[in-house]
């Protein structure tokens, strides 16, 4: 009888069908044990980056929910994804072994903060970046080579730092790359050939020079301003030929034909041309015309020229740069008009400007044989002379530390500001030598000092007119009168403008100070444009008439006031920002009851208050650009510091208060359509917000 085969034993594919189970959970623990590690691993940097850059984090690291719960940290799949910390007053060098060691990390936001030295090699190790926001920062160094090896990189905002030497040609194997801001630097050498399809990109103000790379020629000429390049938009460089437009319907010829040679001409001569030399002729002046044309040109020229030449010979007979003219016949005084207040611009008495001031000495009455000396533009040829001057109707706008100013209207209808000096105790030429020093800086935020006239008994100055007045004025002035209260956009870009004003005293010299920032030197034109006025005037005056210590301005350190810093500049300047961000003038006697000066009381209220005790109540009716105030607020506070070595330069004041006005469209660029960056809309961007 045969036997059948014994059947497999029955408890083998059940003992292993019921092992699986057992087998997924030890999966699971094991793969959560290593999400747990890395999470915890993540932590660990973060920390370390804390205890380097940012002492300020409150991030506590016995927080149940680990680092996913710390301040401008998201978490994606139980790792550390987005790192926002926009403004959080982050300083000093992020060193090796913190942010290259969160490998989940794809956005890093560490703009508008005070990070220096160079960014660490290792940051090549976060290979799952793909938006890099640093700008508005004091990195230095070369470009970051860390930053090159990571290849998925889609975003690069490294623009307001110091980063120096050329711009790497392996930037070009970032195929991704779509955003690229490299502005306000100090990049030299040429822009390599990126193939990219770069969809934001700027290079300005770096000492750049060279070609623009065809790739980059369609970018818009503001991304190149203020380098030594061309080409591109920015016009034909030296030797290139700048394509011209052909007329619609006609073919451009490479060469000039020459005249009397028709198109059938070059095709074989008159054979079977007829039809193209008549149409050629339909389309061609004869040699007649353009003859006659060009000998009438010359002609028009020449009579253009005869009559510029009588001109200016005319004008030489009445007006020179420095004229001479006797002393004005005495016209009775009228005071009247030297007793109006401050900062009054309409409804002041009139009076015309010899009457003007003190009754026993006129302006004009020492006058004889003395000159009218004019700077910049009107030095070519004077466009009105001291006589014109004296004439002209006057209006009291202001009296101040170093004199009384004028609104003078010219017979010929020009406005100008005079402002007639006190106190000056120089002799004529040292007063020369410094106000040449003065006159010679002509920039587009300072007000521009025009002409000046010396004598024994006067001094004037005479400089552009600014129709809106002071920013003083224009800020604190009677609220109950229909007056325009100026919104967040408006005293933002006063702020830059004038800081502008500034940095571009400060870069004239090593020691060049405009030393009396004030907001009442802070003048107005249309549509608000700003800039600064009475530049280097507290080196004209005697120590007696510069402004008091009480007036809220003035730095701690500063003793003389004809020997201010630049970094006491940086102090004045940091007040002025704070009342624009408060309201308040700093010459107030007291801010509360303990007399409290500005500075201190706005340093004393705690960050989670600024909204409700610091800002402006005009400002605050809006709530728009509540995050770029709290970041120009800490600059401010930056800049008054208490030690002027911790004060920042106005170059980095300047490059800071940019990037801040850009914020609104950075927040715009992290927030893209880059589907690695989709959970940064939930992140709040304010690094104060709860």
């Amino acid at each position: 009888m045969r036997s059948t085969p014994a059947p497999p034993p029955p408890w083998r594919p059940r003992r292993l069908h019921s092992a699986l189970p057992l087998l997924l959970l030890v999966a699971a623990a094991l793969a959560a044990r290593a999400g747990a590690d890395d999470l915890a691993s993540d932590g660990r940097a973060l920390l370390a980056f804390r205890d380097a850059v940012g002492p300020r984090l409150a991030w506590n690291a016995s927080d149940p929910a680990g680092a996913c719960s710390w301040t401008g940290v998201t978490c994606e799949n139980g790792r550390v994804a987005v790192l926002r910390l926009p403004g959080a007053t982050l300083s000093g060098a992020i060193p090796a072994g913190t942010l290259g060691n969160l490998t989940a990390l794809h956005t890093l936001s560490l703009r508008l903060n005070g990070l220096s030295g160079a960014l660490p090699d290792d940051l090549a190790n976060a290979a799952a970046l793909r938006n890099v926001f640093l700008n508005g920062n004091r990195l230095s160094g070369g470009f970051p080579r860390g930053v090159l090896g990571i290849q998925g990189l889609v975003r690069l905002a490294l623009d307001g730092n110091d980063l120096s030497g050329p711009i790497p040609a392996a930037l070009g194997n970032l195929t991704h790359l779509r955003t690229l801001l490299l502005e306000n630097n100090r990049f030299s050498g040429e822009i390599p050939d990126l193939k990219q399809q770069l969809q934001q990109f700027n290079v300005s103000f770096n000492q750049l020079n060279g070609s623009v790379p065809a790739a980059l020629r369609s970018q818009p000429r503001s991304a190149f301003l203020g380098t030594g390049l061309c080409g591109g938009p920015l016009g034909p460089c030296p030797g290139e030929v700048s394509p011209s437009p052909a007329p619609a319907g006609q073919t451009p010829s490479p060469t000039p034909v020459p005249s009397g040679s028709g198109s059938g001409g070059s095709n074989g001569g008159s054979n079977g041309g007829n039809g193209g030399e008549s149409g050629h002729k339909s389309k061609k002046l004869s040699g007649g015309a353009i003859a006659g044309i060009a000998i009438g040109s010359a002609l028009g020229a020449a009579l253009l020229l005869f009559l510029l030449v009588c001109l200016c010979r005319r004008s030489r007979g009445t007006k020179t740069q420095s004229l001479e003219m006797p002393p004005p016949s005495p016209t009775p005084a009228a005071v009247a008009g030297g007793r109006k207040p401050p900062e009054m611009t309409s409804g002041a008495a009139v009076a015309p400007l010899t009457t003007i001031g003190h009754p026993n000495a006129p302006i004009g009455q020492s006058t004889s044989g003395k000159k009218l000396v004019f700077f910049g533009s009107a030095a070519a040829v004077a466009p009105f002379d001291l006589e014109d001057l004296l004439r002209a109707s006057a209006e009291v706008l202001g009296k101040g530390a170093f004199g009384t100013t004028y609104k003078a209207v010219l017979e010929s209808g020009a406005t100008v500001a005079v402002k007639r000096l006190k106190d000056v105790t120089l002799s004529e030429p040292e007063f020369r030598e410094r106000i040449s020093e003065i006159g010679e800086l002509q920039h587009e935020f300072i007000v521009p000092l025009r002409a000046y006239y010396y004598s024994k008994d006067e001094k004037l100055l005479v400089y552009d007119f600014m129709p809106m007045g002071s920013l003083s004025a224009v800020l604190h002035g009677n609220r109950s009168s229909g007056r325009t209260p100026l919104n967040w956009e408006l005293r933002s870009s006063i702020a830059l403008a004038a800081a502008r004003g500034v940095e571009y005293i400060h870069s004239t010299s090593s020691t060049a100070s405009h030393g009396n920032i004030k907001s009442s030197n802070v003048l107005l034109g249309k549509s608000y444009q700003a800039r600064v006025s009475d530049n280097g005037l507290t080196t004209l005056v005697a120590p007696s008439s510069s402004p008091s210590r009480t007036t809220g301005y003035r730095a701690p350190e500063v003793t003389d006031s004809r020997r201010v810093s630049q970094k006491a500049d940086v102090y004045s300047f940091g007040v002025l920002l704070l009342e624009l961000l408060t309201g308040k003038a700093p010459s107030q006697a007291a801010l509360n009851d303990e007399g409290v000066d500005l500075p201190r009381w706005v340093q004393s209220v705690n960050r989670s208050e600024w909204s409700s005790e610091v800002f402006d109540m005009e400002l605050m009716r809006h709530q728009n650009g509540e995050e770029q105030m709290a970041q120009i607020l800490q600059l401010a506070i930056d800049c008054v510091a208490q030690v002027p070595e911790a004060r920042p330069s106005m170059a980095h004041v300047v490059t800071r208060i940019e990037d801040i006005k850009k914020s609104g469209v950075a927040s715009n660029i992290e927030e893209g359509d880059d589907q690695s960056s989709k959970a940064e809309s939930g992140v709040p961007t304010n690094p104060f917000a709860p």
